[in-house]
Protein backbone atom coordinates (compact mmCIF):
# COMPACT_ATOMS: atom_id res chain seq x y z
CA UNK A 1 0.00 0.00 0.00
CA UNK A 2 1.37 3.50 -0.79
CA UNK A 3 1.69 6.10 1.91
CA UNK A 4 1.50 9.27 1.25
CA UNK A 5 3.72 12.96 2.58
CA UNK A 6 2.88 15.09 4.13
CA UNK A 7 4.12 18.37 3.55
CA UNK A 8 4.21 20.73 6.47
CA UNK A 9 2.33 24.18 5.82
CA UNK A 10 5.69 26.26 6.36
CA UNK A 11 7.15 24.52 3.43
CA UNK A 12 4.00 25.02 1.06
CA UNK A 13 3.88 28.89 2.19
CA UNK A 14 7.71 29.46 0.91
CA UNK A 15 7.56 27.38 -2.08
CA UNK A 16 6.46 28.30 -5.41
CA UNK A 17 4.80 26.32 -7.92
CA UNK A 18 4.30 26.11 -11.47
CA UNK A 19 1.48 26.12 -11.86
CA UNK A 20 0.36 27.14 -8.43
CA UNK A 21 -1.09 23.90 -6.09
CA UNK A 22 -3.63 24.25 -3.11
CA UNK A 23 -2.55 23.22 0.00
CA UNK A 24 -5.13 20.37 1.70
CA UNK A 25 -4.48 18.52 4.52
CA UNK A 26 -0.85 18.60 4.17
CA UNK A 27 -1.38 17.42 0.33
CA UNK A 28 -0.45 19.29 -2.66
CA UNK A 29 -3.53 19.70 -5.17
CA UNK A 30 -3.35 20.51 -8.50
CA UNK A 31 -6.43 22.77 -10.18
CA UNK A 32 -8.22 22.09 -12.97
CA UNK A 33 -7.58 25.22 -15.67
CA UNK A 34 -6.46 25.86 -18.74
CA UNK A 35 -9.46 25.86 -21.35
CA UNK A 36 -9.96 28.16 -23.02
CA UNK A 37 -13.77 28.63 -21.36
CA UNK A 38 -12.44 28.67 -18.21
CA UNK A 39 -9.79 31.75 -19.15
CA UNK A 40 -12.38 33.77 -21.12
CA UNK A 41 -14.77 33.52 -18.30
CA UNK A 42 -12.43 34.42 -15.91
CA UNK A 43 -10.87 37.34 -17.89
CA UNK A 44 -14.33 38.55 -18.60
CA UNK A 45 -15.69 38.56 -14.77
CA UNK A 46 -12.40 40.10 -13.40
CA UNK A 47 -12.52 42.82 -15.99
CA UNK A 48 -16.06 43.59 -15.54
CA UNK A 49 -15.38 43.82 -11.28
CA UNK A 50 -12.53 45.98 -11.87
CA UNK A 51 -14.24 48.33 -14.11
CA UNK A 52 -16.56 48.66 -11.22
CA UNK A 53 -14.43 48.52 -8.77
CA UNK A 54 -14.73 52.35 -7.57
CA UNK A 55 -18.38 52.41 -7.66
CA UNK A 56 -18.82 48.99 -5.99
CA UNK A 57 -15.67 49.62 -3.56
CA UNK A 58 -14.14 46.63 -4.24
CA UNK A 59 -10.70 44.98 -5.41
CA UNK A 60 -10.65 42.04 -7.78
CA UNK A 61 -7.77 39.40 -7.64
CA UNK A 62 -7.16 36.28 -9.42
CA UNK A 63 -5.93 33.22 -8.40
CA UNK A 64 -4.31 34.18 -4.93
CA UNK A 65 -3.63 31.38 -1.99
CA UNK A 66 -6.04 31.84 0.24
CA UNK A 67 -5.56 30.17 3.69
CA UNK A 68 -9.16 28.92 4.36
CA UNK A 69 -8.16 27.50 7.71
CA UNK A 70 -4.75 26.09 9.70
CA UNK A 71 -4.73 23.36 6.91
CA UNK A 72 -5.71 24.31 3.55
CA UNK A 73 -4.97 26.70 1.62
CA UNK A 74 -7.10 27.46 -1.56
CA UNK A 75 -6.55 29.23 -4.99
CA UNK A 76 -10.42 30.27 -6.06
CA UNK A 77 -10.54 31.57 -9.64
CA UNK A 78 -11.57 34.80 -8.61
CA UNK A 79 -11.71 36.84 -4.97
CA UNK A 80 -13.25 40.45 -4.69
CA UNK A 81 -11.97 42.15 -1.60
CA UNK A 82 -12.43 45.23 -0.12
CA UNK A 83 -10.26 48.17 -1.24
CA UNK A 84 -7.09 48.23 0.77
CA UNK A 85 -4.00 46.37 1.59
CA UNK A 86 -4.25 42.75 1.79
CA UNK A 87 -1.30 40.44 2.64
CA UNK A 88 0.14 38.13 0.42
CA UNK A 89 -1.63 35.18 1.39
CA UNK A 90 -5.10 36.32 2.21
CA UNK A 91 -6.72 34.95 5.71
CA UNK A 92 -9.74 37.28 6.03
CA UNK A 93 -12.98 35.92 4.02
CA UNK A 94 -13.43 38.15 1.19
CA UNK A 95 -16.45 39.56 -0.11
CA UNK A 96 -16.75 37.46 -2.96
CA UNK A 97 -15.12 34.13 -4.26
CA UNK A 98 -16.11 32.80 -7.77
CA UNK A 99 -15.06 29.32 -9.32
CA UNK A 100 -15.16 28.56 -13.02
CA UNK A 101 -16.10 25.09 -13.93
CA UNK A 102 -13.27 23.48 -15.88
CA UNK A 103 -14.24 20.26 -17.39
CA UNK A 104 -12.19 18.14 -15.19
CA UNK A 105 -13.84 19.40 -11.88
CA UNK A 106 -16.55 17.64 -10.37
CA UNK A 107 -19.02 19.03 -8.30
CA UNK A 108 -17.89 16.93 -5.51
CA UNK A 109 -14.86 18.91 -5.33
CA UNK A 110 -16.91 22.31 -5.61
CA UNK A 111 -18.61 21.55 -3.01
CA UNK A 112 -15.95 20.47 -0.99
CA UNK A 113 -14.64 23.70 -1.98
CA UNK A 114 -17.37 25.94 -1.42
CA UNK A 115 -17.98 24.36 2.26
CA UNK A 116 -14.08 25.57 2.99
CA UNK A 117 -14.97 28.92 1.95
CA UNK A 118 -18.16 29.28 3.84
CA UNK A 119 -16.46 27.82 6.95
CA UNK A 120 -13.82 31.03 6.48
CA UNK A 121 -17.12 32.88 6.49
CA UNK A 122 -17.29 33.99 2.71
CA UNK A 123 -20.94 34.70 2.49
CA UNK A 124 -21.21 34.85 -1.01
CA UNK A 125 -19.85 32.19 -3.27
CA UNK A 126 -20.46 31.85 -7.14
CA UNK A 127 -19.98 28.84 -9.61
CA UNK A 128 -20.06 29.55 -13.28
CA UNK A 129 -20.09 26.69 -16.08
CA UNK A 130 -19.05 28.21 -18.80
CA UNK A 131 -20.17 24.75 -20.46
CA UNK A 132 -23.65 24.71 -19.99
CA UNK A 133 -24.15 28.54 -19.47
CA UNK A 134 -25.35 28.64 -16.28
CA UNK A 135 -24.37 29.84 -12.92
CA UNK A 136 -24.98 28.53 -9.39
CA UNK A 137 -24.49 29.89 -5.50
CA UNK A 138 -23.08 28.65 -2.86
CA UNK A 139 -26.28 29.05 0.47
CA UNK A 140 -26.86 26.31 3.04
CA UNK A 141 -24.38 23.92 2.39
CA UNK A 142 -25.67 23.48 -1.41
CA UNK A 143 -25.69 24.94 -4.95
CA UNK A 144 -28.58 26.88 -6.47
CA UNK A 145 -29.33 27.68 -9.67
CA UNK A 146 -29.29 31.66 -10.50
CA UNK A 147 -29.68 33.63 -13.46
CA UNK A 148 -28.13 36.94 -11.76
CA UNK A 149 -24.93 37.11 -9.32
CA UNK A 150 -25.63 39.44 -6.77
CA UNK A 151 -24.45 41.13 -2.86
CA UNK A 152 -28.07 42.05 -0.78
CA UNK A 153 -27.25 45.71 0.03
CA UNK A 154 -24.68 46.78 -2.38
CA UNK A 155 -24.89 47.49 -6.35
CA UNK A 156 -22.71 44.34 -7.08
CA UNK A 157 -25.28 42.70 -9.89
CA UNK A 158 -23.82 40.33 -12.78
CA UNK A 159 -26.41 38.58 -15.46
CA UNK A 160 -25.41 35.64 -17.26
CA UNK A 161 -27.29 36.67 -19.57
CA UNK A 162 -25.26 39.38 -19.89
CA UNK A 163 -21.72 37.56 -19.04
CA UNK A 164 -22.59 35.08 -22.10
CA UNK A 165 -23.37 37.68 -24.22
CA UNK A 166 -19.60 38.79 -23.62
CA UNK A 167 -18.01 36.06 -23.94
CA UNK A 168 -20.16 35.22 -27.58
CA UNK A 169 -18.85 38.27 -29.21
CA UNK A 170 -15.85 37.59 -30.33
Amino acid sequence: MATKTLLPIEVYNRTSYAPDREFIDGELRERNVGTFEHARIQLLLGTLFQVHSREWNIQPVTECRMRVNEQRTRIPDLAVLSRGPHPSVLTDPPLIVVEVLSPDDTYGDMRERALDYSRMGIAHIWLVDPLTRTGQVFHENRWNDVTEFAVPSTSVRITLASLFAEFDEY
